[in-house]
């Protein structure tokens, strides 16, 4: 799996982990649920997450295999 790192100060770090906590999800889905929303308005956006989700089919194939 390959990492996407991303560097936000610190206010922001603290507006995500609020939102997480206030959405009871991960700080990670919630980073995901914003990217998803920008989708739309970026291409480039569109292509890290058209990235990410071909790396992510293996292992969901993988998955509904083994099930």
């Amino acid at each position: 799996m390959h990492r996407l790192v991303i560097e936000v100060d610190r206010q922001l770090y603290q507006q995500l982990e609020n939102a997480a906590q206030a959405h009871h999800v991960s700080l990670e889905v919630e980073c995901r649920r914003r990217l998803a929303a920008l989708e739309c308005q970026s291409r480039y956006v569109q292509a890290v997450l058209a990235e990410m989700r071909a790396e992510e089919e293996p292992q969901r194939a993988a998955g509904e295999q083994a099930t």
